[in-house]
């Protein structure tokens, strides 16, 4: 059994298990970091932008001036995004069986590896999963598209450029496998390769293993995996959450008793509390409306910001806030907002009570009934009508260089009234600030990851105990900015294995045995007999029949009656070797010092040609065999 890591990013695994036969694929997430070492793409032409300086290197040569430019003491590329990939070349792609997606975040490298590898499996994910993985996919791909950039920059990836170039350039990995975003044909190709999932469904994979979801706790639809045969059982942990929160808690008891755990998708936070996070952001948000001033929320279009609604809807007249509008600008901000209310049967049994009231299981229903919640695709058309000041915008794209957040970061930014709040985890607040320097809006940052942290992790593998767990090497010390915080890390029993992009492991456990039925007629067959006190010995003379992975023992043929029309006698070695009659087995152990006398009684007898004949002849013949 064999894991290949094809992703560095804990958080956005792409990892492939071998089992039995099978290849599967754990998740396919995207890093999108890569996303940070490019200029934004703004919608409205940006004077700024199209000023900055090219980039000339200390021995003063122009040829990156074009692709390369300056703002801040920090070099961007001047180009359309592009993203890092999984590992393409570790293992060929086109082998793998299937995928198993765990949650929204972690789809979205799926039609690079579906139309770019020569993928021809089946992918499985929840309902929830793969609406909302959708809607993100659409999104990303409208904010890319609709401001198309006519160059592409290649020469700064060659590494004799690259190794001139100051940091974070410098040091980023595997840029030649970096690529532009995919387009929407690709996406609804990849979703075509879909199969819907439920929680606790078991999915037979060729006969050799079984899958089956179970709910993590994160995310509308999230999934941790079973991967099981019938002696050996591998779980697979990615993107849990034990908090009490709008999706169905997490299944720990299915977790129990396997041989390996591979454990990833743990907080990028460790040392944050969700809930104060939240108090945090409700405070500084309600202090810059009061001070006159706006507040910009860089967001994905579904999960954290459900809660974030929930809990301004408790706040807002609490803090005099009632009169204020938000906005939630996103292509998909209407199907987003629907698709909340409608997976009742994923979240939490709250919300679930709420549908059968009727009433809708997120308050942020009756924020848009009540107009104190607008959202719309772009801030082209209706927003501009109806745009107000002091506001709330809710947009994307987190890492600040496309999408809606572009337009408002420039419009914002020169202001000390304004503000911007960062709730995403996924990237560095300060690296997506960088191309806007200097900036005059204040900048709070109140991650929300509710996620795993490494107390909760240490509970659950003591409850559920697996033989042997396996994480990135990133869970298995502390953080270099906290190198002193031991408590930081996985720390269990024995030490987990850790792995890093481009590597395999070999996973510390060896398949014993196989099931294998026996059909009920050869069953009734056997007679057995104890050989000790509640131990019971059969022999068995039977075919071993396989077919998808699945092990039948039929009775052995019956041999076939002698032809009659034939009078030739035919030599043994000449018979079907199917027809023959099965020879008795021999068992048990054998009494070395009795075995040894025996031998040494037979060869002190001379075995004449006079003798072996003798021992043919007579009644019934020698009976004596060596």
């Amino acid at each position: 059994m064999k894991l290949y890591c094809l992703s560095g990013h804990p958080t956005l695994p792409c990892n492939i298990l071998k089992f039995k036969s099978t290849t599967i694929m754990l998740d396919c997430g995207l890093d999108m970091t890569s996303a940070l070492s490019f200029l934004p793409l703004p919608l409205v032409h940006s004077t700024r932008l199209s000023k900055l300086p090219g980039w000339i290197s200390k021995d003063g040569s122009t040829q990156l001036e074009k692709e390369l430019k300056e703002c801040s003491g920090r070099v961007f590329v001047d180009s359309v995004p592009e993203f890092c990939l999984p590992e393409t070349q570790l293992i060929d792609l086109s082998t793998v069986d299937v995928i198993l997606i765990s949650n929204y975040h972690c789809m979205m490298a799926l039609p690079y590896i579906t139309e770019h590898t020569g993928f021809t499996g089946t992918v499985y994910a929840t309902e929830p999963t793969v609406q909302i993985g959708r809607l993100l996919m659409e999104e990303l791909v409208n904010f890319v598209e609709r401001v198309p950039k006519a160059q592409s920059a290649t020469m700064w990836k060659h590494k004799d450029n690259q190794r001139q170039l100051p940091a974070p350039l410098k040091d980023a990995v595997e840029v030649f496998t970096w690529r532009k975003c995919y387009t929407m044909q690709e996406v609804n190709a990849a979703l075509s390769k879909i199969q819907l999932v439920g929680y606790s469904q078991k999915i037979e994979l060729f006969g050799a293993v079984q899958v089956t979801p179970l709910s993590s706790g994160y995310a509308l639809g999230s999934s941790n995996w079973i991967i099981q045969s019938h002696y050996e059982k591998v779980s697979y942990v990615s993107g849990s959450s034990l908090l009490t929160t709008h999706p169905q808690p997490m299944d720990q008891t299915s977790l129990k008793n396997s041989d390996v755990l591979i454990l990833t998708g743990l907080t990028q936070i460790p040392t944050a509390n969700p809930d104060g996070m939240v108090g945090e952001f409700c405070s500084n948000l309600a202090i810059t409306i009061r001070g006159g001033g706006n507040v910009l929320v860089p967001c994905y279009p579904s999960g954290v910001i459900y809660d974030l609604l929930e809990c301004l809807f408790q706040y807002i007249d609490s803090a005099g806030l009632s009169n204020v509008p938000f906005y939630f600008i996103s292509p998909v901000a209407n199907s987003s907002l629907e698709f909340s209310q409608i997976f009742a049967e994923w979240l939490c049994h709250n919300k679930q009570t709420k549908v059968y009231l009727p009433e809708p299981p997120f308050p942020h229903a009756e924020l848009i009934q009540t107009n104190k919640l607008k959202h719309y695709p772009s801030i082209h058309g209706d927003f501009s009508n109806d745009f107000k000041q002091p506001c709330v915008v809710f947009t994307g794209h987190p890492t600040l260089r496309f999408g809606d957040v572009v337009h408002f970061m420039e419009l914002w930014g020169k202001s000390s009234l304004n503000t911007i709040i960062f709730t995403e985890p996924d990237f560095s607040y300060l690296d997506a600030l960088a191309p806007y320097q200097p900036l005059a809006m204040k900048c709070v940052y109140c991650p929300i990851d509710t996620r795993l942290n490494f107390i909760q992790v240490s509970k659950l593998l003591k409850e559920v105990q697996p033989l042997h767990v396996v994480c990135p090497e990133q869970y298995t010390q502390p953080p270099a900015s906290q190198s002193h915080r031991s408590d930081l890390m996985i720390d269990c029993l024995p030490p987990p294995m850790s792995y890093r992009r481009a590597e395999v492991l070999t996973l510390p456990f060896k398949r014993r045995y196989e099931k294998i039925e026996i059909m009920p007629e050869l069953a009734e067959s056997l007679v057995p007999k104890e050989i000790k006190p509640g131990v019971s010995l059969a022999m068995v003379s039977a075919v071993l029949y396989t077919k998808d992975n699945k092990h039948v023992l039929q009775p052995p043929p019956k041999p076939a009656a002698p032809a009659q029309s034939s009078k030739k006698r035919k030599r043994a070695t000449e018979e079907n070797p199917e027809s023959q009659q099965c020879k008795p087995l021999l068992s048990g152990s054998i009494p070395v010092e009795q075995f040894v006398q025996t031998l040494e009684k037979v060869r002190n007898i001379p075995l004449l040609p006079a003798n072996i004949d003798k021992c043919g002849e007579g009644e019934g013949g020698c009976d004596r065999k060596i």
